[in-house]
């Protein structure tokens, strides 16, 4: 405490950030506390700006980057689509041609058992 200011009864001497005293009220002082604490919770990951950061690089208004931003996830969506129609085709044809050569072997006799070979001899050839 600076020993030039005389004691007050109601004020107390407090030394401001710049090094000079003065009096102030106590009950007007701030209460300090300890350090907040801050918690974030992460959920996931943020999303990729990648085709944002391309279009804004290279010139391209915010027009099309809307539209990679809207277009980018439903294309994504219709080539899975796409994609998961043409595997259940493969499936159904690959399971019909099982089924008919099944078929051949137990009902045609030997000319079935004859096509059923040249059909898995063709094929071994092709794979």
């Amino acid at each position: 405490m600076n020993p030039n200011l005389p004691a007050h009864r109601a004020l107390t001497v407090i030394q401001l950030p710049d090094g000079t005293y003065t009096y102030a009220d106590p009950q007007s002082l701030p209460v300090q506390q300890g350090p907040q604490q801050i918690v974030q919770h992460i959920h996931h990951a943020p999303p990729d700006r990648t085709v944002q950061r391309i279009a804004l690089g290279s010139g391209v208004g915010a027009g099309a980057v809307a539209a990679g931003v809207y277009f980018g996830p439903l294309l994504v969506g219709v080539l899975t689509a796409i994609a998961a129609n043409l595997a259940m085709l493969a499936f159904l044809a690959a399971v019909s041609a099982w089924g008919v050569v099944t078929v051949v072997k137990s009902i045609g006799g030997s000319e079935g058992k004859a096509a059923s070979k040249s059909v898995s001899r063709a094929r071994r050839r092709r794979g």
